[in-house]
């Protein structure tokens, strides 16, 4: 007899107007029980505007998807009374105000819900996800706030192999070509040098979402992941005239990998490929992706961030949205953050036409024309734009104390990469950015890591934009709309809230700062 592995957690059926729905959701327990858990945390290094769990863990994002004029974000959740992995759930009319959702995929035939992605057809969302000692599952939902859920055929439509077989059956993806369903199933295989293991994700078909046929590995020609990696929490949608697999690797982290899909041959042929983290994704790092086409050939993409430190109560939380564009040439991804940032800002305070002398600290309160208060703090949006110069380096530091005794370093290193010898019309180098949080907290219980470092393009003649996104325990930066770096930081002192500079070596420009303190999107 099958083992029952019915979740503890209370289940609702809910109606299927969203008029009943919102009556519904009103006198929900399980929801009312998470507005409580909101309210009860008082963590100071809780996030404001970054989404977090409401009670418990959370691990992967997945499923982001568009339905019925909402983002759905869905996640590895651990409920309070059954802590295997159910899918929590928000929404959001904006992809930065979200509103929480009681569990909507709970375990049983599986034993745990885990990462998996849906495809939004015109009448349902179809959610594949894998069940733990079961398989790769089918779950579809139609009703307006995808609040009630069935698993097609109640089994894995991909069962776990008894017996040697050439594939691995893990996280997976889906989508839709000429008439049929295609799904990855995430894993390795031993194409590497010298027999080595290497990224896989193995295709699957199916006219119905319950009959699965393998076909075979779909990726070919990857040259830019790592021996030792794997293809875990795939997501494979259209971007520009091109395709993106983005996925994450246990062993180097969340990365992509982008290309052509050649639809006769079912096989994915790549022609370039980047990672979104630059170094280990724990402690305090970026982790898996959850991504969805936005319509206009770019793709959303949101990650949970990693740890560095035990949080009572609860510990990873989600990036912001970010948008992915193909840059000019097809050879590359643009990354800039997406969402109604906007409407979180308090007053603006801009400066413009400053100079940092060389070789000096200084605090954002007192460059020229600053007010006496107001350039710091926890959760904000700063853009600093700095004007080409002979500087070394130029260094922002942020959550700083007063005597610097913890802070968040930000440096850029312009044109120090080699030489871009595939075009020899641009002899360009190309430039770095890091961030550093070796220096971010004196609590002995954090842990910091190596910086991230992030190659980016820059002309000679172009300034640095510099978009940085701090919230508690989370620094964020955007660079010249083109490139990402994000880790998780924990300063203990109640007065590390500064913001300072310095320009090594020489002299540089700020042509403008923008600061504007961001609020709470609960």
């Amino acid at each position: 007899m099958p083992e029952d592995r019915t979740s503890k957690v209370p289940f609702t059926q809910f109606p299927t107007s969203l008029f009943e729905q919102r009556a519904a959701l009103e006198s929900n327990e399980l929801l009312n029980r998470m507005k409580q858990s909101r309210k009860a945390h008082q963590d100071p290094h809780r996030p404001q505007y970054h989404y977090v769990n409401p009670e418990g863990r959370l691990n992967d994002p997945n499923g982001l998807c568009y339905w019925k004029d909402h983002w759905h974000l869905f996640y590895q959740a651990y409920p309070p009374e059954d802590t295997r992995q159910h899918w929590g759930h928000a929404i959001s009319r904006d992809l930065i105000h979200w509103e929480d959702l009681p569990y909507c995929i709970y375990p049983n035939p599986e034993d745990c819900c885990y990462s998996g992605a849906t495809l939004v057809e015109d009448d349902r969302v179809i959610a594949m996800y894998h069940g733990t000692r079961a398989g790769n599952m089918v779950a579809l939902s139609s009703d307006p706030l995808l609040l009630n859920w069935e698993k097609v055929g109640n089994r894995p439509v991909i069962p776990m192999p008894d017996g040697e077989v050439p594939y691995n059956v893990f996280d997976p993806c889906v989508w839709k070509s000429g008439g049929k369903y295609y799904a990855l199933s995430a894993g390795q295989s031993s194409d590497g040098p010298g027999g080595q293991m290497v990224a896989a994700d193995f295709l699957f078909e199916s006219d119905n979402l319950n009959d699965w046929t393998y076909l075979h590995n779909f990726i070919e020609g990857d040259r830019y992941s790592r021996v030792g990696d794997d293809g875990a929490c795939p997501y494979f949608w259209p971007i520009g005239d091109k395709y993106i697999l983005l996925f994450f690797s246990h062993s180097s982290g969340g990365q992509y990998l982008l290309g052509d899909y050649d639809e006769e041959r079912q096989k994915f042929v790549v022609t370039y490929g980047e990672k979104f983290n630059f170094g280990p994704p724990g402690p305090g790092g970026l982790h898996a992706p959850s991504a969805t086409p936005l319509g206009d050939g770019s793709v959303i993409v949101v990650f949970n961030m990693n740890p560095a430190k035990s949080s009572e109560g609860w510990n990873q939380i989600m990036s912001l949205p970010r948008q992915l564009t193909l840059a000019e040439g097809g050879n590359d991804v643009n990354v800039q953050p997406v969402g109604d940032i906007e409407s979180l800002r308090g007053d603006l305070i801009e400066l413009k036409s400053l100079t940092l002398p060389a070789n000096k600290d200084v605090l954002a309160r007192e460059l020229d024309g600053a007010p006496e208060s107001g350039l710091e703090g926890n959760a904000y949006e700063l853009q600093v734009d700095l004007q080409p110069s002979d500087a070394s380096m130029v260094e922002l530091n942020v959550l700083q104390s007063p005597e610097r005794e913890e802070s968040t370093r930000i440096s850029v290193y312009r044109e120090r990469g080699y030489p871009d010898r595939a075009s020899y019309s641009r002899k360009t180098r190309t430039s770095f950015v890091t961030i550093d949080n070796s220096y971010s907290s004196v609590d002995p219980g954090v842990l910091c890591r190596a910086p991230e470092t992030v190659e980016v393009h820059i002309e000679p003649d172009e300034p640095v934009q510099l978009r940085v996104f701090v919230d508690h325990s989370i620094v964020e930066v955007f660079v010249n709309d083109r490139k990402a770096v994000a880790l998780r930081v924990y300063p203990s002192r109640s007065d590390s809230l500064g913001i300072a500079f310095r320009s090594q070596g020489s002299d540089t420009e700020i042509r403008q700062l923008k600061f504007w303190s961001l609020g709470s999107i609960y």
